[in-house]
C-alpha cells in the first residue's frame, strides 16, 4: 500500500509554531528595513549641505531715507550761513534841532522865483551902423560898420532881414572872412576872428531885387543897428 503525503494545510494545522516563527521572522525583517530607512533619512538630512540664505542687496542711505515716511525721518538742522565781514558805514542820526535847521535851509521859499539854470550871455561890446554904399537898377550894396567899444576882443554876428529880394554876395573889408548864410529872406554873417578893442571893420553885401534898400531888421548880436 502507498502511504499518502500530508497536505500543506494539514501540516500547518498540526505544527502551529511554524506560523509563529514565520511571523516573527517577517516582523524582524520589517523592523530592520524600517531602521535602515530611518538611518538613511537622518544621514541625508544631517549630511546635506545647508542651503545658502538669500541676502537682500543693501540699499543706499539716500534711498532708505526717501522711502521712509516724512514723519519718521530725522530732521537735518540747516547749516549756518557764513557771517559777512563787510562793515557798513554808520549813518549819523541828526538831532531834532539839526534836522529842522537843514530842512529849513534846503526847502525853497514858495514866494521867491527859482534861480535860472543858465546865466544869460553878457551883451556883446560890438555895435553896428547900417548904411547904403551904392545903389543901382535892380539892387544895391549895403554896409554894416562894426565897432568894438569894449575893453576886450569879441566876436560878432550880424542878422539882416528884407521884405523881398535875394543875397548875391557878402564880404568883410580888410579882415579875415567869416561864414554867411541866407534862408527865408534872412541874411546872417558870423565873424571869422574876434574884433580887437577900439577897432572897426565894415561888412558889405550885394542885394538884388529888394525893392527897398532899407532892411526890416538889422541886429548885431541882440543890439539894434544904428542907421545913417
Amino acid at each position: 500500500m502507498r502511504r499518502a503525503r500530508p497536505s500543506l494545510g494539514a501540516a500547518v494545522a498540526s505544527s502551529p509554531w511554524i506560523v509563529v516563527s514565520i511571523g516573527v521572522v517577517v516582523m524582524v525583517v520589517l523592523l530592520v528595513v524600517a531602521l535602515g530607512s530611518a538611518r538613511d533619512r537622518r544621514t541625508y538630512a544631517d549630511g546635506a549641505p545647508p542651503e545658502p540664505a538669500m541676502s537682500l542687496p543693501e540699499l543706499p542711505a539716500a534711498a532708505t531715507t526717501s522711502s521712509a515716511p516724512n514723519s519718521a525721518a530725522t530732521p537735518v538742522p540747516p547749516r549756518p550761513l557764513p557771517k559777512s565781514t563787510a562793515v557798513l558805514p554808520s549813518r549819523p542820526t541828526p538831532s531834532p534841532s539839526t534836522g529842522a535847521t537843514e530842512g529849513s535851509r534846503s526847502a525853497p521859499s514858495s514866494s521867491s522865483p527859482p534861480a535860472p539854470l543858465i546865466a544869460p550871455p553878457a551883451a556883446s561890446p560890438v555895435t553896428g551902423r547900417y548904411r547904403v554904399v551904392n545903389s543901382f537898377h535892380g539892387g544895391f550894396i549895403g554896409e554894416v560898420l562894426l565897432v568894438n567899444s569894449g575893453d576886450r576882443p569879441s566876436g560878432w554876428t550880424v542878422t539882416l532881414s528884407f521884405a523881398r529880394g535875394r543875397l548875391s554876395s557878402s564880404w568883410v573889408e580888410g579882415a579875415e572872412q567869416g561864414t554867411a548864410s541866407f534862408s527865408d529872406g534872412v541874411f546872417t554873417y558870423r565873424s571869422g576872428v574876434d574884433l580887437a578893442p577900439g577897432a572897426s571893420v565894415p561888412l558889405r553885401f550885394h542885394y538884388e531885387k529888394a525893392g527897398s534898400s532899407r532892411p526890416t531888421s538889422c541886429l548885431v548880436g541882440t543890439t539894434e543897428c544904428a542907421r545913417s
